[in-house]
C-alpha cells in the first residue's frame, strides 16, 4: 500500500530539480555576460594600443573603403570573367583533321579548309627576320607584357588623336589571338570585356612561343589562306622558312588588313604597306635602315594567281556541312562538289557594296549578308560580310538579328492552315496583350480589312490579335521551325512581330517553302563528297532525306497571292523585277537596329539583312529602302538568260504568254531530266532553247546523206 505522502515528496523532489536547474541557469548567463564583459574590455584595452589620430587616421580610412571597394570590385569582376572563361570549353587547341577541297557547280576548284592548308612550321625554324617583322608591326612589346599591352594602348591611342583617325590598333598578339580562337568581330563592349579575360587566361596557360605559333598558324592572311606557312606558299610558292625580308615585310603586313592588302589583288598597295613594315622594323630597333635597304629598293613579287577570289564566308559554311555529313563515314581528305554558283555569288557582294558605298552613310548602315537558294533547295550563294579580311565573322549563319515585320510570314502561315483565306476580314484596331500595347508603323490606326491588305500594308496589330485570339504561340513557334528556322525563337508574345534572333540563313530557308510549293528539307550546300580516289561519301541526290510538305497546297496559294503583292502595291515597291513576278515582306526591327527584305521568284529564294555589328541604330532605315534596292539588283542579274518558272499557286504567274509557253516546256524537259539523274549534279552552262537548238542541228547532220570523198589528186601541182 502506498503512502500518502509519496505523491507530495516526488512533487517537492521535482520543485527542487527545478529550483536547482534555474538557479544554474542564471547564474551561467551572468556569468558569460560578465566574462564577455572582461573580454571585450580586454579586446578593447589591446586594440586602444592600434587607435590613430591626425593624418593616419585619414591613411587607415582610405585603405579600409579600399578592402572594401576591392572585394566588392572582385566579385564583379567574376562575374563579367565567367562568360569568358566559358568561351574556352571543349578542345580549342586542335585544329580540325578535315582536309576539304571545294568545286563550285562547274567542277572549279574555289578553295580548300582544314590542314590541308598546310603544316605548321615552329617559330624556332622561321626565319628571325618573320618573327621581327610581325612583331615590330604587330605588338612590339609582346614578351614584356601579359597579355594586355598598356603602354602599347596609349602609344596607339595618342598616334590616333593626332591623325584624327584610326592609324594604329592598341591589341596584343594576345588579344588578337583571344578574337580568334573564341570570339567574334562584333564591335560590342561585351566582347571587348571577353576578350580582355581571355587574353589573360592565354598568358596563363600557354608560354609566350605557344601564343605565337598559335597567332601565325591561325590569322587569316588573304587569297583564303590560314596561317603564315599557308600564305607563303600562295603568294611566293615558297616555305616560310625560305622568305627574305621583302617577302616577309609583305606577309606582316597582312595581319592588319588581308583583303585590303592581298598582294595577288593589289600588288602596289601590298608593296606600300611592305614598306611601313620595314619602317617599324627600323622604329622598334629591330633593324637598322642599312639592313632593311635593300628590301625597300628590291620589293617583293608574287606568283601570279590572276585575280581569283575566294568565297571564304561560303567556304566557311560549306566546311561545316563536310564535317556533319562525312564524321560517321571515317574519311577526312575529301574533294566536295558544292552548290556554288561564282555568277550569282559575284552578283550578290556587286550589289551589296555597291549600295552601301552609294547609301551606307546616309543611312548609316556599315554592314550586311546574302543568301540565295534557287528553287531545287541548293544554296547558290552567301554574302557574309563587306570584308572577310576585316571580319570572318559570319553574318548570314551566325549573326541572331530581328527579323521584324518579314517574321509575319509565318504567323500568316499558321492563319491559313487554321481557316482564314486573303479575303478573311480582320480587325487592325488598337490591341492590347496584357501590359503590351503594339502599334502600327508611324503610329498610324486601322480598322477592318483584309487579311491581305493586313499583309501587304504590314499593319502590326492583326498578326497580334490573330496570335492572341485565334493562334496561340506555340503552333506559330512550330511552323516556323516546321519551316526551316534553326535559331532558337523565343516563346513569348512579342514574338509575332519578330523579336526572336533569326540567321539569315534562316530567312532564306523560310521563305523558300513558298517556292517550293509548301516543301522543306531540300536546302544543300554539298552535292557529293568523294575521296581523292574516286569513292563516294556522299551523294545528296541518294543519301539526304527526301523533302516533306509542311504547308498544304492551299495554304501556299493563298500565301504566294499575297505575297506577290507586296513588291506592287505594299512595302517593297524598290524590290520589284521587270517583267518578272515575284513575293516577298519587308521587315524593320525596333529602334531601326536590322533591315530586311526576303524575297522569291519561281526560280529563287534571296534573304537580305543589313545593320551594324554594335547594333547601333540606323538612320531610320526600313526593308523596303536599301534592302529591297540590293534584292532587286542582285535578282534581275540571276534572272537573266534562264528559263522562267512559275511561282506555285499564281493564277498568272507570268507577265506575257510567251513566257509562260517557255516556262511549261522548261518544266517538261527538266520534268525528263530528272527521270534518270545518278550522276553528281553538272548545272548545264547553256540555256534550254539553245540546248534545243544544237540538238535539232545534229539530227539533221545525222539524217543527211554522207559526203562523198573528193578523189586524190595525182601530182602535187593538182593542188
Amino acid at each position: 500500500m502506498v503512502s500518502p505522502l509519496e505523491p507530495k515528496k516526488r512533487r517537492g523532489a521535482i520543485a527542487a530539480f527545478l529550483l536547482a536547474a534555474d538557479a544554474w541557469l542564471d547564474s551561467s548567463l551572468y556569468e558569460i555576460r560578465f566574462k564577455a564583459g572582461e573580454f571585450w574590455e580586454s579586446a578593447t584595452i589591446f586594440f586602444r594600443r592600434f587607435r590613430v589620430k591626425g593624418w593616419r587616421r585619414g591613411v587607415i580610412e582610405l585603405l579600409s573603403e579600399g578592402f572594401t571597394m576591392g572585394a566588392g570590385g572582385a566579385v564583379v569582376m567574376l562575374a563579367l570573367a565567367l562568360p569568358a572563361f566559358q568561351e574556352t570549353g571543349g578542345d580549342w587547341r586542335a585544329q580540325d583533321d578535315f582536309a576539304v577541297m571545294f568545286l563550285d557547280r562547274y567542277g572549279n576548284e574555289i578553295g580548300q579548309r582544314g590542314i590541308i592548308q598546310r603544316d605548321s612550321v615552329p617559330v624556332d625554324q622561321m626565319p628571325d627576320h618573320v618573327i621581327k617583322a610581325v612583331l615590330a608591326t604587330e605588338d612590339r612589346r609582346f614578351f614584356e607584357h601579359y597579355g594586355i599591352d598598356v603602354l602599347g594602348l596609349m602609344r596607339a591611342m595618342t598616334e590616333n588623336v593626332r591623325a584624327n583617325s584610326v592609324v594604329q590598333g592598341g591589341s596584343s598578339i594576345t588579344q588578337q589571338l583571344a578574337k580568334n580562337l573564341f570570339l567574334t568581330n562584333e564591335r560590342t563592349l561585351e566582347r571587348k570585356i571577353k576578350e580582355a579575360f581571355l587574353s589573360l587566361w592565354l598568358e596563363a596557360n600557354l608560354s609566350k612561343k605557344e601564343i605565337l605559333q598559335l597567332y601565325l598558324d591561325r590569322s587569316y592572311m588573304g587569297g583564303g589562306t590560314f596561317g603564315i606557312e599557308a600564305a607563303a606558299d600562295f603568294y611566293f610558292g615558297k616555305s616560310v622558312k625560305d622568305l627574305t625580308l621583302a617577302e616577309a615585310a609583305m606577309l606582316a603586313g597582312l595581319f592588319k588588313a588581308p583583303t585590303k592588302y592581298a598582294p595577288h589583288i593589289n600588288l602596289p598597295e601590298a608593296r606600300a604597306r611592305a614598306n611601313v613594315v620595314l619602317s617599324n622594323l627600323v622604329d622598334s630597333g629591330f633593324m637598322t635602315e642599312g639592313q632593311v635597304l635593300q628590301a625597300r629598293r628590291h620589293p617583293a613579287d608574287v606568283v601570279d594567281r590572276g585575280d581569283r577570289k575566294s568565297p571564304d564566308y561560303y567556304l566557311d559554311w560549306a566546311f561545316e556541312e563536310v564535317k556533319r555529313l562525312a564524321m560517321k563515314s571515317g574519311q577526312h581528305s575529301l574533294v566536295a562538289h558544292t552548290t556554288y554558283d561564282p555568277n550569282i555569288q559575284q552578283a550578290a557582294e556587286e550589289s551589296l557594296e555597291f549600295h552601301l558605298r552609294q547609301f551606307g552613310k546616309d543611312y548609316h548602315a556599315s554592314q550586311g549578308a546574302i543568301v540565295v537558294i534557287e528553287t531545287n533547295g541548293a544554296v547558290r550563294a552567301l554574302v557574309g560580310g563587306r570584308d572577310y579580311g576585316a571580319s570572318q565573322f559570319n553574318r548570314a549563319t551566325k549573326a541572331l538579328r530581328q527579323p521584324g515585320s518579314s517574321f509575319k510570314v509565318y504567323v500568316y502561315a499558321t492563319a491559313m492552315e487554321h481557316g482564314l483565306t486573303p479575303d478573311s476580314i480582320v480587325s487592325g484596331a488598337p490591341v492590347s496583350w496584357g501590359n503590351w500595347h503594339p502599334g502600327n508603323y508611324n503610329g498610324a490606326s486601322a480598322g477592318s480589312m483584309t487579311v491581305t491588305t493586313a499583309l501587304v500594308k504590314s499593319i502590326n496589330t492583326v498578326p497580334v490579335r490573330l496570335a492572341k485570339d485565334k493562334l496561340g504561340i506555340k503552333p506559330i513557334k512550330e511552323m516556323a521551325e516546321a519551316m526551316g528556322v534553326e535559331s532558337q525563337l523565343e516563346s513569348h508574345k512579342t514574338m509575332v512581330l519578330g523579336t526572336s534572333g533569326m540567321t539569315v540563313m534562316d530567312q532564306a530557308t523560310g521563305y523558300s517553302v513558298f517556292a517550293q510549293d509548301g516543301m522543306v528539307g531540300s536546302r544543300h550546300g554539298i552535292t557529293q563528297l568523294v575521296t581523292h580516289t574516286g569513292e563516294v561519301v556522299y551523294d545528296f541526290a541518294k543519301d539526304a532525306s527526301p523533302p516533306h510538305r509542311v504547308l498544304s497546297e492551299q495554304a501556299v496559294k493563298y500565301m504566294n497571292s499575297m505575297l506577290v503583292q507586296v513588291p506592287v502595291i505594299g512595302t517593297a515597291r524598290r524590290a520589284a523585277l521587270p517583267g518578272i513576278v515575284s513575293g516577298g515582306k519587308t521587315g524593320t526591327s525596333q529602334s531601326y537596329r536590322d533591315a530586311w527584305y526576303v524575297g522569291f521568284t519561281g526560280n529563287y529564294t534571296a534573304a537580305v539583312w543589313l545593320g551594324n555589328d554594335d547594333y547601333t541604330p540606323t538612320r531610320n532605315m526600313t526593308g523596303g529602302s536599301l534592302p529591297a534596292m540590293i534584292w532587286q539588283r542582285l535578282m534581275v542579274y540571276a534572272h537573266q538568260n534562264i528559263d522562267l518558272k512559275p511561282i506555285p499557286g499564281i493564277d498568272h504567274p507570268f507577265v506575257d504568254a510567251e513566257t509562260s509557253a517557255k516556262a511549261k516546256e522548261a518544266e517538261k524537259e527538266a520534268a525528263r531530266d530528272a527521270a534518270d539523274r545518278t550522276a553528281p549534279e553538272r548545272p548545264p552552262v547553256l540555256s534550254s532553247r539553245t540546248t534545243h537548238v544544237l540538238r535539232d542541228m545534229n539530227m539533221q547532220f545525222r539524217s543527211a546523206p554522207p559526203l562523198q570523198p573528193a578523189s586524190e589528186p595525182e601530182t602535187l601541182s593538182a593542188l
